[in-house]
């Protein structure tokens, strides 16, 4: 312990002589018996225990169900859900969105040169309340695409060959998810929104698109996809768990009737916004993105 010393002034009692000597020998005495006191040790003191208050019980979070069933969205046309995918010994989960593109307009957004998490993108699109935004394809880590992208009827990059495939949104609102090796895109056809993306995950026809592949790793995942009805559905598999091949043998044999799927850029990539009830459902990419595709209610 560091001690702080204050000079003292002896000075004598109003009215009364004591001798100088007596003074400081009390003082002396006075000295002593401080330092005594500061050197001897801290007794230890022991709190008699008062009873512990009885606190309320915290009743447990009820488990999220492997399979939630198809839940209407905000807007009529708009549905999704949420399954588990058992991998190994781990679990999946994989939140699915369901859009009826009679009810919904789809837009594609594109920034060249700079990007934007997809939660930033939804709150930039926030005037005109977006039901939802994911992200869309490849891109450089200059924030350029890697393959063509048409935005508002703009037309940006290069078409990707055979092996990959486009989301398109065709004049009049139709909506289609396409293999290049079977429909390639055209320069001269009228595309007002597009992404191309690779592997196709499922073929048309419901079949498998993506072999095994010893290269193939887990990792986040992003899709979209159109059912046997028309339906648009996009995917995202958020815990990081599901390859390529999975993910592709997964979609095939689901329950959902998808007659063609196209894999988006994933990883760190990966996310959506989902506008849903009383508060939106949000798994955001860990990392900017430069193209996002938005749907908006018509």
């Amino acid at each position: 312990m560091r001690r702080r010393f204050f000079p003292l002034t002896l000075l004598d009692p109003p009215g009364v002589s004591v001798p100088r000597s007596l003074l400081y020998l009390a003082l002396v005495v006075l000295v002593g018996v401080a330092t005594l006191a500061c050197n001897a040790p801290t007794p230890t003191f022991t709190p008699t225990p008062s009873p512990s208050p009885t606190l309320p019980v915290t009743p447990s979070l009820t488990p999220e169900p492997s399979d939630t069933g198809w839940i209407a969205g905000r807007q009529s046309g708009v549905a999704f859900r949420q399954v588990d995918l058992p991998t190994g010994d781990v679990i999946e989960r994989v939140l699915i969105v369901r859009l009826d593109p009679d009810r919904v307009r789809f837009r594609v957004l594109y920034t060249p040169g700079t990007g934007k998490r997809v939660l930033e993108w939804a709150a930039v699109e926030k005037e005109r309340s977006p039901l939802l935004v994911v992200n869309g394809g490849y891109f450089t880590p200059e924030y350029y695409a890697t393959g063509l992208v048409v935005s508002g009827g703009e037309v940006f990059g290069t078409s990707y060959g055979d092996f990959a495939g486009m989301f398109a949104v065709l004049p009049g609102g139709r909506v289609e998810v396409r293999w290049l090796a079977t429909r390639p895109y055209d320069p001269n056809e009228m595309l007002l929104e597009a992404v191309q993306s690779f592997p196709v995950l499922v073929k048309p026809g419901g079949v498998v698109g993506f072999p095994p592949d010893p290269q193939d790793l887990p990792a986040r995942r992003t899709a979209v996809a159109q059912d046997v009805e028309g339906r648009v559905l996009f995917l995202i598999a958020q815990r990081g768990y599901l390859t390529l091949h999975a993910f592709s043998r997964w979609l095939a044999a689901s329950d959902l009737g998808i007659d063609v799927a196209l894999n988006l850029d994933g990883g760190q990539s990966s996310g959506l916004y989902l506008a849903a009830g009383e508060a939106p459902v949000v798994v955001d990419s860990l990392v900017p993105v430069p193209v996002v595709i938005v749907a908006e209610e018509r």
